[in-house]
């Protein structure tokens, strides 16, 4: 056992157990992102819309909960240690709900695990930077550093979550931002061919079901609202709210003065519509624009020297030949 090699401390074997083990689970993620989760919002829109047709029939009545009863999932359990924590009970609650809906998080216990990952995570990795640097001997000769590598990990594990739900509602806007356009077109042929708000946002979520799932789950949960909520204005605010798109807001207060005012709603969307795809074009003229400046530096580092040892390096070898001759 003596010779076998370590790296920072930790067996050779072992690091690339850890690494097969990193791989497997990242083919497995992905397979399962790929493969399985084809419509994230179809739980949610098939709810809403049960409500809307249990609100047409009369159905819905108000039932009382027992206190007994309680729920034995492990989403309970996250609750009623957000509940012991207080976590759910500050005024910011409502600011982290609408972050979270941004990204795409609507489900009531969205927040709850946010909250108890916020306080469990920095507390996990804490414990693994002790146990990578006290108890394995991760960087054994950086010992006067440990303790800063370990409030960095803690700082690390604070910050994951809003990381996270950042990096996730960036993606989602960005999707929402290319496909609006395309949107607002079919907007306006449902429009034109007199199909009324409602009926045209379904329309248009199942045209939009495959090209940009995002927007399409909007817009259902929209046409859902206005079916049901007793201010059709108030179903647009909602829509707005849950994207942080000032295009679509724009969209928005169209749709609501249209639905105020009785303005003609084809012709709105499609001077909306010219506008977007006309800022759109723009933005990729600016991004060609960008191009060969933004390719100087990988030209220099990387494309020059390789073609300078092409071209020269015949010579170079031949040079070196014939000195090495004639010193013979």
């Amino acid at each position: 056992m003596g010779g076998t090699e370590e790296i920072l401390g930790i067996p050779t074997i072992d690091l690339l157990s850890i690494f097969a083990g990193v791989v497997a689970f990242m083919v497995l993620l992905a397979v399962y992102q790929a493969a399985l989760v084809k419509k994230p919002m179809a739980g949610r829109v098939k709810t809403l819309q049960d409500r809307r047709d249990a609100l047409k029939a009369g159905l819905v009545r108000t039932s009382k909960r027992t206190s007994h009863i309680k729920k034995a999932d492990g989403v309970s359990q996250l609750r009623a240690i957000a509940e012991k924590f207080k976590l759910l009970q500050t005024e910011q609650t409502k600011k982290l709900t609408l972050q979270l809906q941004q990204a795409g998080f609507r489900s009531k216990d969205a927040l709850v695990i946010y909250q108890v990952a916020r306080l469990a995570l920095p507390l996990v990795m804490g414990l693994v930077g002790i146990i990578l640097f006290y108890g394995m001997g991760v960087f054994a000769k950086y010992e006067t550093f440990h303790p800063m590598m370990a409030v960095a990990l803690v700082f690390l594990g604070l910050k994951m979550p809003d990381l996270y739900v950042t990096n996730a509602k960036q993606k989602r806007t960005d999707a929402i931002r290319k496909g609006l356009p395309d949107a607002l077109d079919l907007l306006v042929v449902c429009a034109e061919a007199g199909l009324t708000l409602d009926s045209a946002l379904n329309r248009v979520a199942k045209e939009l079901a495959r090209a940009t799932p995002e927007l399409s789950d909007e817009f259902s949960l929209a046409a859902i609202e206005l079916g049901f909520l007793p201010e059709r204005r108030q179903a647009l605010v909602n829509l707005s709210e849950r994207v942080d798109l000032p295009a679509l807001r724009g969209v928005v207060t169209t749709l609501i003065q249209s639905e105020r005012y009785g303005t003609p709603l084809a012709t709105s969307l499609r001077v909306l519509s010219a506008e977007f795809r006309n800022e759109r074009l723009m933005q990729a003229e600016e991004k060609a624009a960008r191009l060969p400046a933004t390719l100087t530096v990988p030209l220099i580092l990387f494309i020059l020297p390789t073609l300078f040892v092409v071209l020269l390096g015949p010579a170079a070898c031949k040079v070196v030949d014939d000195f090495v001759m004639k010193n013979q």
